[in-house]
C-alpha cells in the first residue's frame, strides 16, 4: 500500500511540475532573448525527467520512511 501511495503522489507532483515549467518557461526564454518554439520542448523534457526522477526518489524517502529496518 505504501509503494502505491508512493507512485501516485510522485506521479501527481511530477505532473504538475512538468505542467508549471512547460507553461512557464517559454515566458522566460522570450524574456531572456531566446526562441521560445525552438528551445522550450527539448529543454522541458529534459528538465521535467530530471526533476521528476528527484521528487519520485524525494517522496519515497518521506512515505517509505523506516519501512525496511
Amino acid at each position: 500500500m505504501l509503494v502505491a501511495m508512493t507512485v501516485g503522489i510522485a506521479l501527481i507532483g511530477v505532473v504538475l511540475w512538468g505542467t508549471v515549467v512547460g507553461s512557464l518557461l517559454p515566458f522566460l526564454l522570450r524574456r531572456l532573448g531566446f526562441d521560445p518554439a525552438a528551445s522550450s520542448a527539448p529543454f522541458v523534457a529534459t528538465l521535467v525527467d530530471v526533476t521528476g526522477l528527484v521528487i519520485y526518489f524525494s517522496v519515497g524517502v518521506v512515505v517509505l520512511r523506516g519501512t525496511l529496518l
